[in-house]
Formats: structure tokens, C-alpha cells, sequence
């Protein structure tokens, strides 16, 4: 009878310890927090474009949007007539916390499966939670083109 119940108790503590690894991985999305500031203010209605190796998507500035994880950097584009534009790249990371739980229940269910692909997905990383571009003023920035274009002025 004694050897039922720690049978049972195996069992019970195996599926205590794998029950929330059945997923194979986190959320394929990120919530991300998008914020643009000209001169030391933050400046609202500013339009952004964020893409990566997963898709497109759009947000208006201040404002919050859902994108796809990926270990592609996130290229974030920014512009509002009158205002100036942005562009940027934010690396992707690696999950700062040591989760053994999920460490755990990965290597006793999958064998470590979970992580691998996690990794080679995208899905194991993460871009930081509040994005803030720095916007360029718009004189600045035509400036910038025409320098870049050979159109400036050029003295000798």
C-alpha cells in the first residue's frame, strides 16, 4: 500500500512540476510602449512604422502596440509633419530572468526542445517594453539629405 501511494506521489509531483510546460513557448507578441520626443518634450500624433523579420505595424505616438517577438532588430520609423523624424533599431535580448521552473519542466518534458526553438523562433527574446526615438527637427533633417545628397552648399 506504502509503495501505491509514493507511486502516486511520483506522479503527482511530476505533473506539478511539468503542468505549466506544456506550451512549448511564450506568447509569439510583445506589448511595446512607443514614445517620440523633439527638444526635451514629448511630441504626440507622431506616426511610427515598427518592422522586423516577422511583419509591419503601426502606432501612433504616445501609444501602445502589439508586435510579433523576433531575433531581428526592430527598426523603428517615426515621422509627423512639422515636427521632424526618427529612425531607429532596438536589438532584440535574451530574457534577463532564470526561470527554473520553466527550465525544469522543459528538460523533463521536452527534453530541452522548448528552448531550441524558442531561440531559433525569435520567441525567446524580447525588445525592450518602452520604445522612446528621438525625433530630428525637420530643418535638421532636410539639411541632413542635401548634405548627403551633394546638394549642400560647398565651400572652397
Amino acid at each position: 500500500m506504502s509503495s501505491l501511494s509514493f507511486s502516486s506521489l511520483c506522479a503527482l509531483a511530476l505533473a506539478a512540476v511539468s503542468g505549466g510546460c506544456v506550451v512549448m513557448s511564450e506568447s509569439p507578441l510583445q506589448q511595446l510602449e512607443v514614445h517620440a520626443v523633439l527638444g526635451h518634450r514629448e511630441v504626440a500624433g507622431v506616426g511610427c512604422v515598427l518592422s522586423n523579420g516577422a511583419g509591419r505595424w503601426f502606432v501612433v505616438a504616445p501609444g501602445r502596440i502589439s508586435v510579433e517577438r523576433s531575433r531581428d532588430p526592430l527598426t523603428v520609423d517615426c515621422a509627423r509633419d512639422g515636427a521632424g523624424n526618427a529612425r531607429e533599431q532596438v536589438a532584440p535580448r535574451a530574457p534577463s530572468r532564470f526561470d527554473t521552473d520553466k527550465l525544469i519542466g522543459n528538460l523533463i518534458v521536452k527534453a530541452g526542445l522548448g528552448n531550441y526553438l524558442d531561440h531559433h523562433s525569435g520567441k525567446g527574446f524580447a525588445y525592450p517594453e518602452t520604445l522612446t526615438v528621438i525625433l530630428h527637427a525637420p530643418q535638421a533633417a532636410a539639411q541632413a539629405e542635401q548634405g548627403e545628397a551633394g546638394g549642400g552648399n560647398v565651400m572652397f
